[in-house]
This record gives C-alpha cells, structure tokens and sequence, in this order.
C-alpha cells in the first residue's frame, strides 16, 4: 500500500467504506488477547440478563477495524497519528460494522490530514461517533 500524495489530498475526500462482520469467535479470541472477559462480552446468557440483545463486541475491538480502514487509506498502520472515537452503541456478536471517514482538514506544511471518522452497525445504529484521525500523508 502506498500513503495518498499530499497533493492529491483535498477536504471532502473519503474513505473506502470498510465492512466486517465481527464473529463471537473473534470476541473470543479479542477477549483472550487483551484479558477482558467481561461477561457481557462472551456470555450469551448473562449478556442477555442485564438487558442487551446477545453478546457485544469490545469497543476497542471495533474501533481497531476502524483503525484498518484509515490505515489502509494511508497506505500503513505507521502513518495512522491519532484516533479518538466515543462508543456510542453495541456491536452484537455477528453484527457487521461499516467503518467510513472524511478528510476535514489538510496541513500541507505538516504533511497530515485530519478526518472525522465513524461506524455504522448492519442493525442502522452509529456504534462510533465523534471520531476524529490525524494521518501522516507522503510528500
């Protein structure tokens, strides 16, 4: 992959929507590599008992599919500066999250590009809001 040239960068331009499908078996292994076994996470039951509609991915889990997005967009992983996102809504075990972005700002001296980013679930419901990236883009 190769980073988009800065002088090809202008507000307004988007990313490639990325969509995936998040498994109860990627929760798993997601809850496994980071030590998070919150039962609301890989208990069905118990995740049902406390009112949510089945088991529901790990936030950080969604925004890392967001993160691949704006990487591949940039061309890297190593150009992605920043991401903030505010969890907005559960992304049930089998749900299908839609990752999309938009350029709002370009500093052509810094060589970085500024998107307001977010994710969107299969069931309509924005599950990351108020997201803003900075991308460190080729001269």
């Amino acid at each position: 992959m190769s980073a988009p040239a800065l002088s090809t960068v202008r507000v307004g331009d988007e990313l490639a929507p990325l969509t995936r499908t998040v498994s109860q078996e990627q929760i798993n292994a997601y809850a496994e590599a980071s030590g998070d076994f919150n039962p609301i996470h890989v208990d069905a039951d118990f995740a049902v008992a406390v009112g949510l509609p089945g088991t529901i991915a790990h936030g950080l889990l969604e925004m890392g599919i967001l993160a691949e997005a704006l990487s591949r967009w940039a061309g890297s992983a190593d150009r992605l500066m920043s991401l903030e996102v505010r969890f907005s809504k559960p992304l049930v075990a089998g749900g299908t999250i839609t990752c999309t972005g938009r350029v709002v700002a370009v500093d052509e001296a810094e060589g970085i590009a500024t998107l307001d980013v977010e994710a969107v679930s299969d069931r309509g419901e924005r599950v990351l809001t108020n997201g803003r990236a900075t991308v460190r883009l080729s001269g």
